[in-house]
């Protein structure tokens, strides 16, 4: 404790002459009857002394002069470390990217200092890392006043780009004054560019205090695609323990789709998980971010490059469109990329489901309900890849980007004077910019383009002689794209090169939309992202930035993470891929250490300790009132009176009050004393002495296994809640909040019904967990176990939404007494407990649930355990505003209906038992009793 003016303190020496002053107290007033003579024969010439003052008394006085001295002389508890040096303080904010996620205890560390500094009366200088949005280089503020200091902090907010810590020691080196108190809040990262200098800059200037977190932010990566898989990637400084990360994907509309969780393990920097949501749905992720405080550190963006495309291939050969060598679509279907979904089927079942490419590989179209629907497809924003052939030299249609001559051209052939032509370099402004050519590419056959339709058509690939071999044209919001070659080997050997999946992939890249995206195009910023992963208007200094280099150059106020380019075509562009992985900066040599983590707000406790000296001045008056007997009426409460008799009696009014009220007094100036400095209430001896009575022991609640994943273990917590406000709106149940349970640890016995989500990596439950659980489901508990989208797909189709679930739940429930199990169908009671169901979903559809295949007459044929992987609850989460944070998949309304349907039921299976199952017999059971 520190005090913010210590010279007032002198006045405590002045309370020996306040004791001497108060000591004395004038004696309290007799009552006598009023004879006048006897009163004049009594007059004595003496003086009388004055009575003392009751020590209690007098010991109130000095406490209430010692509280108001030390109340004025502001005390403050937890006022941190003095500030080294008699100069100016020089704060230094690391404010770059890293500094995000713990960026309000680095603004209180900045402000106790501050604080420190106007105590003393030093002014303040400020020193950000980073570049301004306005591309301005780092310079020291000041010196100020602390209070403009003060705003100078509260105005700061971390940037979405690196330190510039040669900047920074460029303007640290310019300092020269003398007894300079350096606070640096340092972000615990390594630039990777002038570190040294900055260090060397930083000691120079004064003696500093390196405050900074125990952990430096960890950097979420750009993804990547294998196996037709988004890999999600986090790097992070090494740690001596396992640590786990959750990667919420989320859509458009700001709801999450899925959660991932990526386990580092001791010792590592990298990890990955994979993205386990059916194509459909992972194409509708448009954000990648870390659970907990938002950063652009922790945040991808995922533009229309990282989508899995949906590709259709048809054809008129039919059933021989894929023979080996010789088919027409053989070759695509072996250029096309893993992360490609193909599709082979009729043209109008291709066109009738989600479609990103269409390929049609020497496929005419003519005038009908085809042709119509590519139309309304390319129109819509689909790429349409046409391939020639001889049926399409034979039968040309409209629906190309050029008009075709009537005949092919043939070249090296028996009867032609001509070679085969070899590829051209590819344009500047062609998506196959950047290709490399081979020289073993020929051409032997091509459709030749009418010369008077090139105009209105792009050329993208051209042979030696100029004639086009690649043309596009827009349509709508789409684009045709044709090959005046067949896309087998008879025209040309371009499906037998590694040049042609180069070229169908830049394609189908294309297939977000028609804008030039690509090559040297010259992308503006449409969004940035700003310090914690929002984004918003560009800054001052952004400016636009090449295709080619959006995933290349480092970010900087002039190329910030966001969003570049078109609507039609937007690119991402974020820190992940760019930045090296985060490396832990070296200690600074000389410099002391403070902890973030462990930083206190400073609490002045002067005005409380002003407030105690009124309270214990005011209780000073009233006791003295007393005393002298003001407060007791006429007579002052204290002898005979007239009608006691006219006896004259010596009160002894201040001991008789000093009694009654000395322990009083005293005992409430403490208690107010104490509630004023601690801030917390007084109890009762019998309420605090009483042994507390556990939550659920009075009212009924529902309970979640804690995992020791916050993530995981809030959406447990959050999804029971809502189910269980759903179901005290809707039945003469009432469930009180859900309690968080370690089997083992804590009384099972209390709650009816245990959820237990079942995360891969997680340690199985020991003997006393396993032994507990047992116990509970003997005595009549249920246990939900759920894998959340483990062992399922989209539909059931069992694609496995959280690989490894199954293995972890068998891990999990090997100790537990299960019996045999069976699957929960509509004539088991639990699908008609309340409400009448068919089906069971929870966020996701389509999986089995199973229940116990015989009833237990031990506990009234109610299953113990009920295992499925449908995520209840994250289909029962609801925020406070009524919206829902987790999509469900395949997705509707009905589907999440349906979930807290199930949700009731199963309450009310776990309260009431199979009591609907007995209403089957009430005909016989009253039969029975009639007899």
């Amino acid at each position: 404790m520190i005090f913010a003016h210590p010279w007032l303190l002198l006045g405590l020496a002045a309370l020996p002459v306040i004791w001497w002053l108060v000591r004395a107290s004038p004696p309290a007033p007799r009552s006598q009857a009023f004879p006048a003579l006897r009163l004049l024969a009594d007059l004595r010439s003496t003086a009388e002394s004055p009575e003392r003052t009751p020590p209690w008394l007098l010991l109130l006085r000095l406490l209430a002069a010692a509280c108001l001295i030390v109340g004025l002389a502001e005390p403050i508890l937890d006022p941190g470390h003095s500030l080294p040096g008699r100069g100016p303080l020089l704060i230094v904010m690391d404010d770059c990217w890293a500094s995000a996620a713990d960026w309000a205890p680095r603004s209180a560390a900045a402000n106790a200092a501050i604080a420190a500094a106007s105590r003393t009366d030093r002014p303040v200088a400020l020193l950000s890392t980073a570049p301004g949005p306005d591309g301005r280089p780092p310079a020291i503020i000041g010196p100020m006043t602390p209070e403009a200091a003060r705003a100078r902090v509260a105005a700061l907010s971390p940037l979405p780009w690196p330190a510039d810590h040669v900047g920074t020691a460029h303007a640290l080196v310019q300092w020269h004054m003398p007894g300079t108190a350096v606070l640096f809040v340092d972000s615990g990262l390594a630039e990777a560019h002038g570190e040294t200098a900055f260090r060397a800059a930083l000691t120079g200037a004064g003696a500093v205090t390196d405050a900074r977190a125990a952990e430096t932010a960890p950097l979420l990566q750009t993804p990547l695609s294998r196996d037709g898989h988004l890999i999600l990637r986090l790097a992070a400084a090494p740690q001596p323990v396992d640590r786990r990360f959750a990667v919420l994907a989320q859509g458009s509309d700001g709801r999450t789709l899925d959660r991932v969780t990526i386990r580092l393990a001791a010792g590592a920097t990298e990890a990955e998980a994979p993205l386990g949501l059916p194509t459909i749905l992972a194409n509708s992720v448009t954000r990648l971010q870390l659970s907990g405080v938002p950063t652009a550190g922790g945040t991808v963006l995922l533009d229309d490059q990282w989508r899995r495309r949906i590709v259709g291939l048809a054809s008129a050969a039919g059933d021989a469109a894929d023979a080996p060598l010789v088919g027409p679509l053989y070759y695509l279907n072996r250029a096309l990329g893993p992360d490609m979904e193909v599709r082979h089927r009729p043209l109008d079942q291709l066109l009738a489901q989600p479609l990103s490419v269409l390929i049609l590989s020497d496929r005419p179209l003519p005038p009908g309900p085809d042709r119509d629907a590519v139309v309304r497809f390319v129109r819509r924003g689909g790429l349409l890849i046409r391939f020639a052939g001889p049926l399409m030299a034979q039968n040309p249609d409209p629906l190309l980007p050029v008009r075709l001559l009537q005949q092919d051209r043939s070249l090296g052939g028996a009867l032609s004077w001509n070679k085969p032509e070899h590829l051209a370099p590819f344009p500047s402004n062609s998506p196959f910019a950047g290709l490399p050519v081979p020289k073993d590419v020929t051409v032997s056959r091509q459709l030749l383009a009418d010369p008077a339709s090139l105009a209105g058509a792009s050329i993208w690939a051209n042979l030696t002689d100029g004639t086009p071999l690649v043309s596009s044209a827009p349509l709508g919001q789409g684009r045709i794209v044709l090959f005046h070659v067949s896309a087998d080997a008879d025209w040309s050997s371009l499906p037998l090169s590694g040049l042609f999946p180069a070229m169908l992939d830049r394609l189908v890249r294309l297939s977000a939309g028609s804008a030039d995206t690509g090559g040297n195009a010259r992308l503006a910023p449409a969004e940035i992202m700003n310090g914690f992963g929002d984004l918003g208007s560009p800054n001052a200094a952004a400016a636009p930035i090449s295709a080619a280099d959006i995933t290349t150059v480092l970010p900087s106020p002039k190329a910030p993470p966001g969003l570049y380019g078109p609507a039609g075509g937007r690119r991402a562009r974020n820190l992940g891929g760019i930045l090296p992985a985060p490396v832990p900066a070296a200690a600074i040599s000389g410099a002391a250490r403070a902890d973030l983590s462990g930083a206190h707000a400073e609490r002045p406790i002067g005005p409380a300790l002003v407030a105690i000296a009124l309270l214990l001045l005011v209780a000073d008056v009233l006791a003295s009132l007393a005393l002298r007997g003001v407060l007791h009426g006429p007579g002052g409460g204290v002898g005979p009176g007239p009608d006691r008799g006219s006896g004259p009696r010596r009160p002894r009014l201040g001991r008789r009050i000093g009694r009654r009220a000395r322990t009083t007094v005293v005992i409430a100036a403490l208690a107010v004393t104490g509630l004023a400095v601690t801030g917390l209430p007084l109890a009762r001896p019998a309420e605090a002495a009483a042994t507390p009575v556990p939550p659920c022991a009075l009212q009924t609640c529902l309970a979640y296994v804690v995992t020791g994943n916050s993530s995981v273990d809030r959406l447990s917590r959050d999804g029971l809640a809502s189910l269980s406000d759903f179901v005290t709106s809707r039945s003469a149940a009432i469930l009180a909040s859900p309690v968080g349970v370690s089997p083992g640890q804590d009384d099972l016995s209390l709650y009816p019904l245990l959820y237990w989500p079942i995360i891969p990596g997680d340690a199985p439950p020991n003997r006393e967990a396993i032994a507990a659980l047992n116990r509970f489901m003997e005595n009549g508990g249920i246990i939900l176990i759920d894998t959340e989208g483990g062992g399922t797909g989209a539909q059931g189709s069992g694609a496995g939404l959280q690989p490894g679930a199954t293995a972890a739940l068998r891990q999990a429930v090997a100790g537990l007494v299960i019996p045999p199990l069976m699957r929960l169908n509509e004539h088991h009671v639990l699908a008609h407990s309340f409400y009448l169901l068919r089906d069971f979903p929870g966020r996701y559809q389509g999986a089995p649930v199973w229940v116990a295949a015989a009833q237990d007459a031990a506990n009234d044929g109610v299953s113990p355990i009920i295992i499925g992987s449908n995520d209840w609850v994250a289909a029962w989460d609801m925020n406070s505003d009524g919206s829902f944070p987790y999509a469900t998949l395949p997705g509707d309304d009905q589907q999440r209906l349906y979930a807290y349907r199930f949700g009731m039921n199963l309450v009310m299976y776990a309260l009431t038992g199979t009591y609907k199952g007995d209403q089957v017999h009430v005909p016989a059971i009253l039969e029975r009793l009639g007899q």
